[in-house]
């Protein structure tokens, strides 16, 4: 039989930094995954923000 692996690829949720600075009301948060194994830092991508309309950076919290 074969030997169970553990999971490489983890879920994570991505907030947006400038949201958070601008002092807006609400989130803009993304949910997607991740191979902590070959990324082991956190994860920013460019991404829309609804509530600002636009394109900013969102970096995974913990």
């Amino acid at each position: 039989m074969a030997k169970k692996t553990k999971e490489a690829r983890i879920q994570v949720i991505l907030e947006c930094t400038e949201h958070k600075n601008s002092g807006l009301p609400g989130t803009s948060r993304y949910i997607t995954t991740k191979n902590k194994k070959n990324h082991p830092e956190r994860l920013e991508l460019k991404k829309f923000n609804p509530i600002m309309r636009k394109m900013t950076v969102h970096r995974e919290i913990k």
